[in-house]
């Protein structure tokens, strides 16, 4: 990390599916503070998955603290801080209390995949794609705020009174943070509303139709916010009287960070899941191959822009299971080694639809596949095609895109965890015979939400500002020839059509 020196920095909170992390940014985007802690991943039913809110506010505390401490940083030392979140992740809880009244619902969870069915029988799953961008999935946050709704004791009453609130996991950290029940600020931004289905992206306000459709009342939902303005001050000790100044969506905030400002710009986030966004400027861009419409980032009262996006549900979450369910690695850094181990993936392809399949295809009746084992495989080739899983997901995501928005991409920007692993980087490379390009920064989502802040307190004066901070860290050229990518992606496509299907 960059040592500490005089001046002011702006902080910022990265709320994600499996960990929660703090980091102190500089005006060149270098890191000078850092810390993080995992929380559980809680799995009542197949399919189901629940975070506990209190776990994640509790620790949401501690990294502030921790990362400041270490760095000998204190709220004097900030100007703003930005929160970043995992998007679609459901929260119910009691405005009085400040109690969640159940576990958050995670977006991976499936248990709405009835209520998907019952809507799309009618007029397909593309009912409010028009307003909303979005297909009918069990990946948003509105039919599982039905099912709180429906499920919790009196918590429809509770909500339609406005005792219970709604929020992605955004809006949770941000009303804590600044007061709670002693007068925190209920908002969201217009990314997070945008993953809701129950905003229209024209307007950029709640939809009375989509409401109405989901069954939510409006009492219950926080204010649309721009993604770069002042919230309000934060009221723990740590960062007493700092402003809240940024509001983005995880994924919407890498592009930012990896400064795709620009029409056409595009990156891929490679964490749990694996999220690749093209910048449609200010105009939404409707797909036509299984991509959502989504806005991408508001700074202030400027027109929003917009973007393309293709969303994968499992991508670094394989490599968790690898190690936590398989016990096949010991730590999640183990799995290149273990890859490196073979040459090829000896023939063997992993389809990790645990959860459906999400963009392009919207299958919500796949489950996980490994296809073409023989007794020649090892844990080794397991290990690889687990890495070429996310790489194959990504050309299938890249196509529909390139397909969509007109535009061949010539580069692509990635950023997240999984990054540092350079034989998947490679092997990206080769299979989308484009060049790939890791940034300086690679926690990319901590700095969108970052530079968020900082442009709503005047800490960056532009965009140029951010522009000139991104630099290049590694760049891979594909090195694979047309026969041999062509048969790898063929066999993919075949373990991929098997893995459809299973649930009837």
């Amino acid at each position: 990390m960059t040592p500490v020196t005089h001046g002011k920095y702006v902080g910022a909170i990265d709320q994600g599916t499996t960990s929660t992390r703090f980091m102190v940014f500089g005006h060149q985007g270098e890191v000078l503070a850092s810390a993080q802690l995992e929380h559980r991943q809680i799995y009542p039913q197949p399919g189901w998955v629940e975070h506990d809110p209190f776990e994640i506010w509790t620790n949401t505390r501690q990294v502030i603290e921790t990362a400041l401490d270490q760095a000998g940083l204190g709220a004097r030392n900030l100007v703003a801080v930005g929160i970043t979140n995992q998007r679609e992740t459901t929260l119910l809880w009691d405005r009085r209390s400040g109690k969640p009244l159940h576990n958050a619902l995670v977006w991976q969870d499936t248990r709405v995949a009835g209520e998907v069915a019952a809507l799309a029988s009618a007029s397909g799953l593309d009912r409010f794609r028009g307003k909303t961008g979005l297909p009918l999935a069990t990946y948003f946050s509105a039919l599982k705020l039905k099912r709180l709704l429906d499920d919790v004791p009196h918590g429809r009453e509770l909500a339609e009174a406005g005792d219970a609130l709604f929020g992605t996991i955004d809006s949770w950290l941000l009303w804590n943070l600044t007061g709670g029940t002693q007068g925190g600020v209920h908002v969201t931004d217009v990314t997070n509303a945008s993953r809701t289905q129950l905003m229209n992206l024209a307007t950029l306000a709640w939809d009375d139709e989509l409401l109405s459709a989901f069954g939510v009342p409006r009492t219950c939902l926080p204010r649309i916010a721009s993604s770069s303005e002042v919230y309000g001050e934060c009221r723990l000790p740590a960062l007493s009287g700092v402003p809240i100044a940024g509001d983005l969506g995880d994924q919407q905030a890498a592009l930012v960070g990896q400064t795709c400002l620009r029409r056409g710009d595009a990156k891929n986030t490679y964490g749990t899941g694996c999220f690749l966004l093209m910048n449609t400027g200010e105009q939404p861009v409707a797909s036509r191959s299984g991509l959502i419409t989504t806005v991408a980032y508001q700074f202030g009262r400027e027109r929003p822009c917009y973007a393309l996006e293709g969303s994968v549900a499992v991508a670094g979450a394989l490599v968790q299971w690898l190690r936590d369910r398989l016990g096949i690695i010991k730590s999640s850094a183990d799995i290149e080694s273990l890859a490196q181990e073979v040459e090829d993936n000896g023939d063997v392809y992993f389809v990790p639809s645990f959860s459906g399949l999400f963009a392009p295809h919207w299958r919500s009746d796949a489950r996980g596949v490994i296809a073409g084992l023989t007794g020649y495989a090892s844990r080794a080739h397991l290990a690889r095609a687990a890495l070429e899983a996310t790489a194959y997901q990504t050309r299938d995501v890249l196509e529909a895109m390139e397909k969509d928005s007109g535009t061949a991409l010539t580069e692509l920007r990635v950023d997240g965890g999984m990054v540092v692993n350079e034989l998947l980087m490679q092997f990206q490379a080769d299979l989308l015979d484009v060049g790939v390009v890791r940034p300086q920064v690679t926690e990319t989502t901590a700095l969108g939400a970052a530079y968020a802040a900082g442009l709503a307190t005047g800490y960056w004066k532009s965009r140029d500002d951010l522009i000139a901070n991104w630099q290049v860290d590694r760049r891979w050229r594909p090195a694979m020839g047309a026969e041999q990518r062509a048969h790898l992606y063929h066999s993919w496509q075949k373990a991929l059509e098997r893995s459809l299907g299973w649930i009837d």
